[in-house]
């Protein structure tokens, strides 16, 4: 592999790095990451970590990490030759370690390739009505919480409940269990921090159990109950894969079932609220918007850009390899840092204006075997949800700044406040 980019004030302090993940976890760094992003550019391309390995902060490089193919995820295998490998043995992590976005191949090239394009331009046309509704009767709630009340909390109202009603209706799950998938899936995610705490990966351990109960009793009384639905089909396909071994086929469609759905929540929530919170706090930006409906795309990539519903992504060296003029050993894991890739100026010019008209790059999606097969879904609901609150509420905007829950992997905005 050949070095990619600049290094830029390299620092060989293993330790320099602690307090700024310390910030980032905060409640000011979740506020604000820019500057802490700023200052892990500032270490260098590629930063040593505390307990070994790096972080990655520049875009070029970032990029080169999820497009390659020696660069791999943490599987099973990679887990087990750790020092530390009673880490990996927690419910939690080894539920999620066999979904696919922890999976290499030939693995995930078998599953992969089993779900084609999953979300493909006539799925999503045959979609978007459905997407429409539950956007109009979302923001009905949100309009009858404004008039009642005088502010509502975007986030409990519209945010967190139009990805879980999307691929709820999808896979044809019934509308009460909504409310459960999502508290599970809220306390599951605690075990994909990068360093969680004992006390995390117990309620994760918790929710794991939760969570498996509920979709392997799904995938139960689906195939007694079979229907014109995604899950039905997914059924005779993963059965034809592995006649007589129902076991196998079931562990797959537990997986499938459970992995797209909880994939489908949180980040697409994140980035429903990130749009409102940066298109609504400026009155003109949010007008511009609503009289130029063609640049919607645009600002939801600059969305995806600025505020990147994921901090970090974790690969290893399959082979002994030098990543931007430093050599990193064979097993070695590097964290991609997607903000601070994103912020890269040398990617994109003056990164921490916001600017819909940008037409810059970002990482946010991933890149290579393991870009977010949600991709299009997420953009449809994004935009189908703004074009509808844009000429619903063309005065609305937020009362206050978000909230943030208390994490360093996955962002999630617990609150959002605003009125008209």
């Amino acid at each position: 592999m050949t070095a990619v980019g600049v290094i830029r004030g390299t620092t060989t302090d293993r330790r320099a790095v602690i307090p700024l993940l310390r910030r980032l976890r905060s409640g000011e760094g979740q506020a604000n990451p820019l500057p802490v992003w700023d200052e892990l550019r500032a270490l260098g391309e590629v930063v040593p970590a505390p307990w070994g390995g790096y972080f990655v902060t520049g875009f070029d490089t970032c990029s080169q990490i999820l497009r390659g193919r020696d660069w791999l995820v943490p599987d099973f295998a990679w887990q087990e030759r750790r020092p530390d490998a009673a880490r990996w043995q927690d419910p939690a992590t080894r539920e999620m370690t066999r979904t696919l976005s922890r999976l290499n191949p030939p693995e995930h090239t078998f599953r992969r390739r089993a779900l084609g394009n999953l979300f493909d331009r006539g799925t999503l046309e045959a979609m978007r009505p459905r997407v429409e509704d539950h956007v109009t009767r979302l923001l009905d709630r949100l309009g009858l919480a404004l008039r009642t009340h005088g502010e509502a909390d975007f986030v409990t109202t519209v945010g967190d409940q139009l990805p879980i009603h999307t691929v709820g209706q999808w896979l044809a799950i019934p509308a009460e269990h909504y409310p459960r998938i999502l508290d599970f899936t809220h306390r599951q995610v605690h075990a994909q921090e990068l360093i969680p705490t004992r006390s995390e990966l117990a309620v994760s351990a918790q929710a794991t159990l939760e969570m498996k109960g509920f979709f392997t009793g799904l995938v139960a009384h689906r195939r007694a109950h079979p229907g014109d639905d995604v899950l039905t089909g997914w059924i005779r396909y993963w059965d034809a894969q592995y006649p007589g071994d129902r076991a196998a086929a079931d562990q797959m469609l537990y997986d499938l079932t459970m992995f797209i759905t909880i994939a489908s929540l949180e980040t697409t929530a994140t980035l429903l609220t990130n749009a409102v919170w940066f298109l609504t706090q400026d009155p003109a930006r949010a007008d511009r918007l609503r009289r130029h409906p063609e640049d919607l795309d645009d600002a939801i990539d600059e969305v995806l850009r600025y505020d990147p519903p994921i901090h970090l992504n974790s690969r290893f060296a399959a082979d002994d390899t030098v990543l931007a003029g430093v050599p990193v050993a064979k097993g070695t894991t590097v964290h991609v840092l997607y903000g601070a890739a994103n912020h890269d100026p040398r990617r994109n010019p003056d990164p921490h204006t916001f600017d819909i008209h940008r037409k810059g790059g970002h990482l946010t999606f991933g890149g290579g075997a393991h870009y977010c097969l949600g991709t299009a879904l997420a953009r449809l609901e994004a935009s189908l949800l703004l074009t509808q609150l844009l000429e619903r509420f063309p005065t609305l905007r937020p009362t206050a700044g978000p909230t943030y829950a208390n994490r360093m992997v996955f962002r999630r905005m617990t609150s959002l406040r605003v009125t008209t």
